[in-house]
């Protein structure tokens, strides 16, 4: 029964999601006040870049003599002809791809973190991201997720599971490591097919609900509570075509990509005050082992879907930018030699983009070596110069005022976070 019961919560919790999710901003007032939402200030957005973006062609640092002889076919240089590097100062410069988060970094609202990576060499995607989601990096056994402790420590002092269901929501295909955890996420893969998967406590399975109806149905009534009811009720009156109704603010327009939608969607909660404190998004594709290509090809496509799609995000939410961050990641990045096919294998740091008005931005964060094969590790990577967990500390306990509780956070780390962040 207790299983069961777990099950009617998360799906009533689901249906609600989905109402809200739908654009309709007049059913997510009525579900909100009957909720009893309390909206939070602040909202952290998480991209996560899978596959392992090349951080050394995303951000390049050009100046280094040593990766022009590593990468004959991939070298770019920040020359005035159009397509070439958009210099960020004399050592680096990002991907023509990414222009339209050139304003950002210009502007000081967008910081770059280069060398960045985590002090475990695996170069299996799974185990890298699985040790990037838990924070901890040397413990496979760690049952949940760094955001959802993260989101632990919002709701203290009484650290008990938020009663809004809004507090953190993943539009994703499946529910992120990251994420789970004690407190309540909602995970929407795709909002018109109404799929929807939850996962609470330790409890909780992902549940995916065949229908709306179905659900229903097989939910025992003494253990729907009123406001469930209704949002089943207001939900049955909608038509499937109107969870297009949003419209994005004058000017808009996202990628029509799956990281796109996801982010047309963040913004729509954002807007709508529900109470949202933890986002996540992912952005698949980065794992160019072969024709990786300049400006063209899939590097390149899939670096302008991702700078397009936050620019237009960032747009969407002019109102709202004071309180929110964006944060960027991947597993790991790609070594600097060229391989054989005009791509690159796993490697080791990559880079990170944050973007806030809470971000001392305009510079490129970094420790970077100079790339001669004797400052590589293992002769072939990028070393990691700064642990991602420097990073998700200082943006998460700045922006989400969580009071600098790394022992929490990311359970055996001792050290320091990144200075990257204004000080109130």
């Amino acid at each position: 029964m207790t299983n069961r019961r777990v099950f009617v919560k998360s799906g009533a919790m689901a249906i609600f999601a989905s109402g809200l999710s739908g654009f309709i901003p007049s059913f997510v007032a009525r579900a909100a006040e009957a909720q009893k939402v309390k909206a939070k200030d602040k909202t952290l957005l998480c991209i996560f870049q899978r596959g392992a973006m090349d951080g050394l062609m995303a951000v390049s640092p050009f100046a280094d003599a040593y990766l022009k002889t590593a990468r004959p076919l991939l070298y770019m240089s920040p020359a005035s002809t159009e397509g070439q590097l958009i210099p960020l100062n004399d050592r680096f410069g990002l991907h023509p791809a990414l222009s339209s988060l050139a304003p950002f970094f210009n502007n000081k609202t967008m910081a770059i973190v280069h060398g960045v990576g985590s002090p475990n060499n695996t170069r299996s995607h799974f185990d890298a991201q699985d040790y990037m989601e838990s924070g901890t990096p040397f413990n496979k056994g760690t049952s949940n997720g760094w955001l959802n402790r993260a989101l632990s420590l919002a709701n203290q002092p009484n650290n008990n599971q938020s009663a809004n269901p809004f507090q953190a929501v993943s539009i994703t295909n499946a529910i992120p490591r990251s994420l789970y955890g004690e407190q309540t996420i909602l995970s929407v893969n795709n909002l018109q097919d109404l799929a929807i998967q939850s996962k609470g406590n330790s409890l909780t399975t992902n549940f995916a609900a065949k229908s709306l109806e179905e659900l229903y149905d097989e939910t025992a009534n003494d253990l729907l509570n009123k406001t469930g009811k209704e949002s089943f009720d207001a939900l049955k009156l909608l038509h499937l075509k109107e969870l297009k109704n949003y419209q994005p603010a004058d000017g808009v327009v996202y990628p029509t990509s799956p990281l796109g939608n996801s982010l047309k969607q963040i913004a729509f909660l954002i807007k709508m005050k529900v109470g949202l404190e933890i986002a996540f998004a992912e952005s698949g594709g980065w794992d160019t082992h072969f024709n990786q290509g300049t400006t063209n090809g899939l590097f390149a496509r899939n670096l302008k879907d991702f700078s397009d799609g936050i620019a237009a995000f960032w747009k969407d939410i002019a109102a709202y930018q004071n309180e929110v961050t964006v944060m960027t990641m991947t597993e790991f990045g790609r070594t600097v030699h060229q391989n054989g096919t005009g791509g690159t294998d796993h490697g080791r740091a990559s880079c990170m983009f944050v973007l806030g008005n809470d971000v001392m931005g305009g510079t490129v964060y970094n420790n970077l070596p100079i790339l001669n094969k004797d400052n590589l590790e293992d002769g072939r990577d990028l070393p990691v110069t700064t642990d991602f967990r420097s990073v998700f500390s200082a943006v998460a306990n700045h922006h989400l005022n969580l009071q600098t509780n790394n022992a929490v956070l990311f359970p055996g780390w001792d050290g320091a976070e990144l200075s990257l962040m204004k000080t109130i």
